[in-house]
């Protein structure tokens, strides 16, 4: 198991989410209606999973981690995707502000606009940290996969347990978002 195994599954889980959305954006476009409970989920996922869950693991655990082992906390790697973990908090933010007005108003563009934006940020987001900084993890933390992968397990048990949640209530999410083109 290598150290970022935990993280790259997060980033299965989360791409299944992007897919949703682009499918949500595309439905939208094509003039359908979203139930609001599929929007809910869609922001519960991206506000309490990918944010709360998963980029607390990196910034609590990895990115903490990577640095006792040298790799600067400015100026690199670490530095790039904590400024990027930002970003995707405020995206989040804006889809719900844009998901209100469409539940209320009927707006869907502001929506589509959100989703199209995120969604953007997201997989090229991913996209770095699968192919570069986890390809350095890897490399930098072998020798304490263990160690690493346990620190991983703990956070994400600490922060899922904060919302009231698991780990299967996402991955049941995932695979119970039903949208068709």
């Amino acid at each position: 198991m290598s150290p970022t195994e935990s993280l790259r599954k997060d980033h299965i889980l989360i791409e299944k989410m992007i897919n949703a959305l682009q499918t949500i954006s595309s439905l939208l476009n094509n003039g359908k209606q979203i139930p609001e409970s599929i929007l809910n989920q869609a922001i519960d996922f991206s506000i309490n999973f990918t944010n709360t869950c998963h980029h607390g693991k990196e910034e609590e655990s990895l990115f903490p981690t990577l640095e006792n082992k040298g790799m600067p906390g400015e100026g690199g790697p670490i530095a790039r995707m904590l400024y990027e973990h930002q970003i995707t908090k405020n995206l989040a933010e804006s889809i719900i502000k844009s998901t209100k007005n469409y539940i209320f108003y009927g707006d869907y563009k502001e929506l589509v606009k959100d989703i199209d934006n995120y969604v953007q940020h997201v997989s090229l987001h991913l996209s770095k940290e699968n192919q570069r900084l986890f390809a350095m993890a890897d490399i930098i933390l072998k020798d304490q996969e263990n160690h690493v992968n346990n620190n991983l397990e703990e956070v994400e048990q600490e922060k899922l347990n904060k919302i009231g949640s698991s780990r299967e209530h996402y991955e049941k999410l995932i695979d119970n978002i039903n949208l068709h083109e």
